[in-house]
């Protein structure tokens, strides 16, 4: 079966420990049990078969066994801890995915998609801040060649900042701009080198020489495309570029799993590239052309301010 290139687990394995959130097995290994028959006491599990699953969990790596009882791994940390971000991976949020997707039957027929868990943003920032390292640089790259002489960049909707942050290495001022309750998340995760900007971007001061959107179309409706980028234009100075990097429904096949996800959600969607153009010149961006980005399932839109 496919691997899950976020989790390194393949279909069977993720819904084995999706299986286990479910019934409370992870909650209770992560918390008072150690054993699968206080496993089985605990969650009402039968002990032969919840003593099959911990087997299981700690061949994943998950858990070890130490003496009679399962203790955590490091791999199990972020399904436990939420405290910072660079600890949690993908495998927490690709679980809540997976929740939105066996919902989307009654999502289909009622337009409600599953409610979400209280952690479901703590674990979204923490698998974007574990996005490839390849795919940030080569995304980045793709930005910065729009505007080589750029100094200052804002990275709109930018999630954990990972493009922040690349962007900071190479020398640009970095500017992120993320919900207050994201930004809260974060925490210190990018010591001084980014900038936090708590809010819609409507609300940030400044003129920037490039506005990024790093995946974040995809998570919107298209009603909400073009005002985001007509916010975007708004901040970048008179020969300013905008970049917007994702995954786009090119023919491919490469775009079904986010259409499948954003169907899930109940928002966003996998968008054609000429649709993406149309949007931006709809934004008032002039030179819009769309490319692939080497390496990697990702297209770059990218459009200048037409002065």
């Amino acid at each position: 079966m496919p691997t899950d290139e976020r989790t390194g687990l393949d279909a069977e394995e993720l819904l084995l420990v999706w299986a286990a959130r479910r019934t409370g097995v992870l909650e209770a290994l992560l918390t008072t049990a150690g054993t699968p028959a206080q496993v089985a006491e605990t969650t009402g599990v039968a002990e032969p078969l919840a003593r099959r699953l911990v087997e299981a969990l700690a061949d994943l790596g998950f858990f070890e066994a130490v003496g009679d009882e399962y203790e955590p791994t490091n791999r199990a940390l972020g399904l436990l801890a939420k405290r910072d971000v660079r600890s949690i991976g993908a495998t927490p949020h690709a679980l809540d995915e997976l929740d939105e997707l066996v919902g989307l039957p009654e999502t289909l027929e009622t337009g409600v998609p599953p409610e979400r868990r209280s952690d479901w943003e703590a674990n979204a920032l923490g698998a974007h801040y574990a996005t490839d390292p390849a795919v940030v640089r080569a995304c980045v790259t793709a930005a910065v060649r729009a505007r080589p002489d750029a100094d200052a960049v804002v990275d709109l909707c930018g999630a954990s900042g990972v493009y922040a942050r690349e962007f900071a290495a190479r020398g640009l001022d970095a500017t992120l701009v993320e919900s207050p309750s994201a930004i809260d998340l974060l925490g210190r995760v990018h010591g001084d080198g980014v900038r936090f900007h708590a809010g819609i971007p409507a609300t940030l001061d400044g003129s920037f020489d490039l506005a990024f959107l790093g995946d974040g179309l995809s998570g919107m409706d298209p009603a909400e495309v073009v005002p985001t980028l007509s916010v975007a234009v708004d901040l970048l100075d008179g020969d300013g570029a905008l970049v917007a990097t994702g995954v786009l429904d090119d023919g491919t096949g490469d775009a079904v799993a986010v259409e499948a996800r954003a169907l899930a959600a109940g928002h966003g969607g996998a968008y054609e590239p000429d649709t993406v153009r149309h949007w931006f010149s709809e934004a008032g961006l002039a030179d819009v052309r769309v490319d692939p980005i080497p390496g990697t399932d990702r297209h770059a839109a990218v459009g200048v301010v037409d002065g």
